[in-house]
C-alpha cells in the first residue's frame, strides 16, 4: 500500500505546457510569445540557434529542481547515484520549439514539448536572475581595485539594483575572472523576466537598434511594436531653422507593410469585440498622457515642422480635443429599433466597425491630423494603418507610444513609412477597407481614383485657397488683427489660412495699417517664445513660394512688402520667409490660381459684395471663406450664396470642434463621408439591420411576414 502511494506521489508532477504554434509578425514577437508563456508554465526558454532571418530554435534554459530526484523504495543505492548524476545534467531537459520564416510571416512548431524537471515556483530562483550586469561588472572591478570585500560589493550594488539575486560568491566569481584578466560580460540569452518601460512583458530590455542610430531613425510600429526598418533607403527629417538633421525616416519595405496590415488584421476581431466602455477608458488614460507630455510633443513639432511653439501647442491640443470626444463615442453609436414590423417580427440596426482601415497624412498639422483619424477609427472597433508625413513624423510615432502605453492592445494601431510608392500600397491593398487622406490636390485626386477604385471607402480633403472679404464698414481693428493672425501664422502653412483678401471699395483704406502690422511681425526660429513666424518646411517650398511671388510681379502685381531676402542672425541657412503682402492681383495670376502655403497675402480689390462672392466662387480651391462687415444683411447674403464648405462671420476660419463635422465642397474633398463629428463615425462603420422573431416552436405557429 506505501509503495502505490508512493509512486503515485511521485508520478503526480506538475505539467509544463509548450507553447502553442502560431504565426507571427517577425522573429521577435515569436520569441516574445514563448517567453511569456514559459513563465507562465514555470520554464524559462534561450535561444539554442538562430539564423536571424530563417531560423530560430528555442531551448529549455536549464535551471529548476528535477524530477525524480527522490530515490524510490525499491531502488538500489547505485541506481539512485546513476538516475542523480544523469538529472543533474542541466542541460538535458529535451525541450525544443522552432520558429521558421514563411513567406514574410514566422510560424513556430514544437518539436518536442516535454520536460525532465519540474516548475520553478518562483522565477526568482533561477540562476539567470542572478548575472550581472555590463554596468554592474565594472562597477565590481572599481570597487575590488578600490579595496572592497565581496560583501561590501554587494551592499552598494543594491543599493542602486533592490532585486538583485546574487550572493557574495556570485562576486567572488566575478573577481576570480577579473583577476584573470577577463573582461567580458557573458551575452546570456535566457528569455526572463523584466519590466517594460510600456507593460510587463519577458524580453529583456534593451536599447532599440532605431535609437542607436545617429541620427536616429523613425521606426515602424507592427503589432505593438517599434521596430527599425529592414529598408537601406531613407529620407533626411529636417529643421527648417538649423538645416540640421533630426532624424532618418526608413522607406517601409513591401514585407514590412504586409506584415503591419497582418497585425492589424489580426487584431480586428478581438478588438472589435472589446465593450465600448473599455476601448473609451484606454482613450481616456491616452488623453491624459497627451497632456503629460505635451511639452515633448510641441517642441518635437517645433523642431521637425518649424513653426512657433505657441502653433505647436495649438496642434497638439486641436488634436487632443478629437481624443476627448472619442471618449464618449458610446452614445454616438446607438442604433435603431422598430417594434412589432409584422406579426411578433422585431428590427434594429446597429453601427458595427469596418476592418482595417488607414490613414496618409500631410506635413501641416504633425499631431492634430494623425488624432483626427486614427482615435475616432479605433474607437469605433477598427484597427488602423497610419503613415506620417515623411517630413515630420516624429510627433505621430510619440503619440502612438502614447496610445501603447495607455493600453492600446498589438496590432489596433500600426504605423508605416514611405512617400509614393506606400501611397499606392495602402491604395491596392484588399484588407484595407477605408482610407482617409489630408493633404496637397494632386495626390488626394490620386488617392481617391485609385482607392475608389479598389472599392474602398474613401475622403480625401485638399487643397486650400481660403478668402476674407472686407466690407468698408468692418471694424479696423478686430479686421486687421483677424487678417495677419490667419494670414500668416504658421508662415502660412495651414489649410484654414486667409491666403487672399478682397477689399470692398478698395484696399487704400486699409493699406498702410496692413504693412505696419505685417512688419510688426517677428521671424525667427519657432523654438523662441516670441516668435510669431518661424521657417517654411523645406528649400524647395521657400523656392516654390519666391518663384510664385516673382511670378506675380512680372504679371503686374505690386510688392507691398517683400519677405523673400529677411535674414534671421545665427540662422542665415534657415527657411525664413518674412511676412510678404501683394496688391493688385488679378484672378489670371499664377499665385491666385495655385496654392502659396507660404507667409503671402494676396490683396484684390472689388467694387461690391456680388463681384467679391463671384470672385470666391469661382477659385478652385476655395475651402473657406470669411466676410468682415458690421451689417447683418450683408453677412447673411455672404453666408447664403458663398459656395464653401467654411464660412467665418467677422472670424477667421478655423479648424471645427470634434463634435461638429469637418466640411468641404468638391473638387476640395473628395467621398461621400467628412470627417470629425457624426460624420466621423458614420465614415468608420458600416450599418447591419437585423430582423428577428421569437415564437413558441411547440405551438408550431407560423408569422406572416
Amino acid at each position: 500500500m506505501m509503495n502505490i502511494e508512493c509512486s503515485s506521489e511521485l508520478n503526480e508532477q506538475p505539467q509544463m505546457l509548450p507553447p502553442p504554434p502560431g504565426t507571427f509578425i517577425d522573429r521577435e514577437e515569436l520569441i516574445q510569445h514563448v517567453g511569456e508563456f514559459a513563465v507562465s508554465q514555470g520554464y524559462v526558454v534561450t535561444i539554442k540557434q538562430s539564423k536571424r532571418d530563417k531560423v530560430v530554435v528555442l531551448g529549455c534554459d536549464r535551471g529548476g529542481v528535477y524530477r525524480n530526484r527522490r530515490k524510490p523504495i525499491d531502488e538500489s543505492a547505485a541506481e539512485c547515484i546513476r538516475r542523480r548524476r544523469t538529472g543533474s545534467r542541466l542541460t538535458n531537459c529535451p525541450f525544443e520549439v522552432v520558429g521558421k520564416k514563411d513567406d514574410v510571416l514566422w510560424v513556430l512548431t514544437v518539436k518536442n514539448g516535454t520536460h525532465n524537471h519540474e516548475p520553478l515556483k518562483d522565477i526568482a530562483e533561477h540562476p539567470s536572475a542572478r548575472r550581472f550586469s555590463e554596468k554592474e561588472v565594472l562597477l565590481i572591478k572599481e570597487m575590488t581595485e578600490a579595496g572592497l570585500k565581496p560583501r561590501q560589493i554587494l551592499k552598494r550594488l543594491r543599493q542602486s539594483n533592490p532585486d538583485l539575486l546574487s550572493t557574495p560568491k556570485h562576486v567572488y566569481n566575478v573577481k576570480a575572472k577579473l583577476r584573470q584578466g577577463n573582461m567580458s560580460v557573458r551575452n546570456y540569452k535566457s528569455l526572463k523576466p523584466q519590466k517594460s518601460a510600456v507593460r510587463n512583458n519577458y524580453l529583456s530590455v534593451m536599447e532599440p537598434s532605431w535609437r542607436q542610430h545617429n541620427p536616429p531613425r523613425v521606426p515602424n510600429l507592427i503589432g505593438g511594436r517599434f521596430v527599425d526598418s529592414q529598408s537601406f533607403a531613407s529620407i533626411d527629417v529636417i529643421n527648417p531653422a538649423t538645416q540640421e538633421v533630426v532624424s532618418q525616416v526608413p522607406l517601409t519595405t513591401n514585407e514590412e507593410f504586409r506584415a503591419a496590415v497582418f497585425a492589424a488584421k489580426r487584431a480586428f476581431p478581438s478588438w472589435r469585440n472589446t465593450p465600448s466602455t473599455i476601448r473609451q477608458r484606454i482613450m481616456f488614460k491616452f488623453q491624459e498622457l497627451i497632456r503629460r507630455d505635451i511639452d515633448k510633443l510641441a517642441m518635437n513639432i517645433t523642431n521637425e515642422h518649424g513653426k512657433a511653439l505657441k502653433d505647436a501647442y495649438d496642434d497638439v491640443l486641436c488634436g487632443l480635443e478629437v481624443v476627448e470626444h472619442a471618449c464618449g463615442l458610446a452614445n454616438l453609436q446607438i442604433g435603431e429599433f422598430v417594434s412589432n414590423i409584422s406579426n411578433g417580427v422585431d428590427s434594429y440596426s446597429i453601427r458595427e466597425p469596418l476592418g482595417v482601415c488607414a490613414g496618409i497624412c500631410p506635413f501641416e498639422f504633425p499631431a492634430m491630423i494623425p488624432l483626427w483619424m486614427f482615435s475616432t477609427a479605433v474607437t469605433c472597433g477598427n484597427t488602423f494603418i497610419l503613415k506620417p508625413s515623411e517630413k515630420d513624423p516624429g510627433a505621430a510615432v510619440m503619440l502612438a507610444e502614447l496610445a501603447v502605453e495607455a493600453g492600446l492592445p498589438n496590432g489596433v494601431l500600426n504605423i508605416v513609412h514611405g512617400s509614393n510608392e506606400i501611397i499606392s500600397t495602402i491604395c491596392d491593398d484588399d484588407d484595407i477597407k477605408a482610407v482617409s487622406f489630408v493633404g496637397p490636390s494632386t495626390a488626394g485626386s490620386y488617392v481617391y481614383s485609385r482607392a475608389s477604385a479598389k472599392g474602398k471607402r474613401v475622403q480625401c480633403n485638399f487643397g486650400a485657397k481660403n478668402h476674407a472679404v472686407v466690407m468698408p464698414d468692418a471694424s479696423m481693428d478686430t479686421t486687421l488683427n483677424a487678417l495677419v493672425t490667419a494670414g500668416f501664422g504658421g508662415a502660412g502653412q495651414k489649410r484654414m489660412s486667409l491666403s487672399t483678401v478682397v477689399f470692398v471699395g478698395g484696399l487704400t483704406p486699409w493699406e498702410d495699417k496692413l504693412v505696419e502690422r505685417a512688419k510688426a511681425l517677428r521671424v525667427q526660429p519657432g523654438t523662441e517664445p516670441d516668435t510669431d513666424i518661424g521657417p517654411v518646411i523645406s528649400k524647395q517650398a521657400k523656392e516654390l513660394i519666391c518663384r510664385l511671388i516673382q511670378s506675380s510681379v512680372d504679371s503686374g502685381a505690386k510688392l507691398v512688402v517683400d519677405g523673400r531676402n529677411i535674414l534671421v542672425p545665427g540662422y542665415e541657412h534657415g527657411n525664413f520667409i518674412g511676412p510678404t503682402i501683394l496688391s493688385n492681383v488679378k484672378v489670371s495670376m499664377e499665385c491666385y490660381k495655385e496654392e502659396t502655403c507660404g507667409p503671402v497675402l494676396l490683396c484684390m480689390e472689388a467694387d461690391n459684395i456680388e463681384e467679391a462672392i463671384d470672385i470666391v466662387n469661382r477659385n478652385k480651391y476655395g475651402n473657406g471663406a470669411s466676410i468682415f462687415t458690421t451689417s447683418g444683411v450683408t453677412a447673411r447674403k455672404f453666408q447664403t450664396e458663398i459656395e464653401v464648405g467654411q464660412v467665418g462671420i467677422n472670424i477667421p476660419i478655423s479648424a471645427p470642434f470634434p463634435f461638429s463635422c469637418f466640411t468641404s465642397l468638391k473638387p476640395l474633398f473628395a467621398g461621400d463621408i467628412n470627417f470629425d463629428g457624426k460624420a466621423g463615425i458614420q465614415f468608420y462603420t458600416q450599418i447591419k439591420t437585423v430582423s428577428q422573431q421569437w415564437k413558441d416552436v411547440a405551438a408550431g405557429t407560423s408569422s406572416d411576414v
